[in-house]
């Protein structure tokens, strides 16, 4: 519609911009993390500030995509039914690869892996492999890689919030073992300085891809993200990010 302003001696004619030279506004991708789960999401003792690994990564990857974020912290749990009503557009959780949920969700191209470890009260020989979960507790998250690795191996699975209430109910004889990510394990024992538990050894894989996951109707959220993740890896700066 144009708009006509008239005077005794000029006639100006503004006629609005067509819509394709009109800036378009960067989307808002909202993240689901934890951000109680060191190294990869948590918030930084000094700043309280969220950090990690995971959070860093898919800030590196927004810059890269022009993307806006919003970061939503939930339980490990409740992050992936977040994502399926829509409260959430993408998580960065270390979400492990496997086909269940590869036929469910939109998988991006990996950008780190991680090898699982089982972690055992300090000298209790009866853990000493994967072989020995067998009609035992494990305490982890119900939903993660980790928990389906632990019941594989015929474990049952104690839900919990977190590696440090895992490692808790490990101390108090409430579970068995935990499987988790050796970073985060690694993590947990140089932080705290905890000498009530340890490593056993690895949890019997070579270990797992990690990517974020979206909605598979998101198809050109997901492209953009790839796209951002090959670049990363190109110039060096997912190194960069692990290496920190």
């Amino acid at each position: 519609m144009r708009r006509v302003f008239r005077s005794a001696v000029l006639l100006v004619i503004v006629v609005p911009a067509p819509a394709s030279a009109q800036q378009e506004q960067p989307p808002l991708v909202r993240v689901g993390t934890e951000g109680t789960y060191p190294p990869f999401s948590f918030h930084d003792p000094q700043s309280q500030e969220l950090t990690g690994y995971d959070v860093e990564v898919v800030k590196a990857i927004a810059a890269k995509a022009g993307w806006w974020l919003e970061f939503v912290e939930t339980q490990r749990d409740a992050i992936f039914p977040a994502l399926d009503s829509s409260r959430i557009d993408l998580v960065a959780n270390q979400v492990s690869r496997n086909p269940e949920r590869a036929a469910k969700y939109g998988l991006s191209s990996t950008y780190t892996y991680s090898r699982g470890v089982i972690v055992r009260r300090t000298g209790d020989d009866r853990i000493k492999s994967i072989a020995d979960l067998g009609g035992r507790t494990t305490a982890q998250s119900s939903t993660s890689n980790w928990a389906k690795v632990a019941r594989d191996a015929g474990a049952r699975v104690e839900a919990v919030e977190g590696f440090a209430q895992a490692a808790a109910l490990l101390q108090q004889g409430r579970a068995d073992a935990i499987v988790n990510d050796d970073i985060a394990v690694l993590d947990y024992l140089a932080t705290t300085g905890s000498k009530d538990v340890e490593i056993a050894g690895d949890a019997g894989q070579a270990g797992s891809e990690q990517v974020l996951a979206l909605r598979q109707a998101d198809a050109a959220l997901l492209s953009q993200a790839n796209q951002a993740i090959d670049a990363l890896k190109a110039d060096g700066t997912l190194r960069g990010i692990s290496q920190k």
